[in-house]
């Protein structure tokens, strides 16, 4: 990676993906229904807002699939931010705000009062669940009626808690295979990033914020679910699943 002025960004992204794999590996299958319900829904130019957008990972596959889309992306990380920033500079279909969703005043910040979608993913279980529900508070008045939320993350069902521990045998079995192929781990990847003179101080920064990991919490879809019709959506429900993951979409 070069890690000069001229900072290979796409590198960056390429790295930061692996990474997510290396947890996530049907993540761009998530990707790729998210993005079918949101043309299906909102059509081939939707404005959106990319809710805890880090590197900007939603947003570059909204922009590859949907040339006439707009985003923007939100969040307070200041490492993912700099990626999001180099990648997008001078793409004036991409705005990127830096604020807090715990504050609630964050939706202030941003350049729009509606948006025909709201994406996020593999974020908010950084959230516990009161501040998740306030949240989905805030982005039901932030999608316009007809407008859609989709939520692409880790969603635990404690009934079936012989199920989940096949899951996660099977899967941290994966895991180990590839990190003997090379792979790169959470701690890993920002061990590289604190080392880069581009991208040090900003992670020195984030963990400041944040420290090592979430502190949240990771409630069944059918709890998100519940939450969002509460909030104002007129349905909610899964619309792709692994057997540890979980893409659950509300409809304003």
């Amino acid at each position: 990676m070069t890690t000069t002025a001229g900072t290979d960004w796409q590198a960056w992204q390429e790295s930061w993906d692996r990474q997510q794999e290396w947890y996530m590996p049907d993540r761009e299958e998530r990707f790729r229904i998210m993005l079918d319900m949101v043309e299906a829904i909102a059509g081939p130019a939707p404005r959106v807002l990319d809710l805890a957008c880090g590197t900007g990972s939603i947003t570059a596959r909204l922009l590859a699939r949907l040339p006439d889309a707009t985003s923007t992306g939100v969040d307070l990380d200041p490492a993912l931010l700099t990626i999001a920033r180099g990648t997008f500079d001078g793409d004036d279909r991409v705005t990127l705000v830096e604020a807090d969703l715990t504050d609630p005043d964050w939706a202030a910040r941003l350049p729009y009062d509606t948006y025909d979608a709201v994406l996020t993913a593999t974020a908010l279980h950084w959230l516990r669940t009161d501040a998740l529900d306030a949240l989905y508070g805030q982005v039901a008045e932030l999608v316009r009626y007809g407008g859609v939320f989709m939520n692409a993350d880790h969603m635990i069902d404690d009934t079936t808690p012989r199920i989940n521990a096949a899951e996660r045998s099977l899967r941290h079995t994966r895991m180990d295979q590839a990190t003997r192929d090379g792979a790169l781990d959470w701690t890993e990847w920002w061990a590289l990033a604190a080392k880069d003179p581009v991208l040090a101080a900003p992670t020195a920064r984030r963990f400041e914020i944040y420290g090592a990991h979430a502190d949240g919490e990771t409630p069944s879809a059918a709890w998100h679910a519940r939450v969002l019709r509460a909030r104002g959506f007129g349905e909610a429900r899964p619309v792709w699943c692994s057997p540890s993951d979980t893409l659950l979409l509300a409809l304003k």
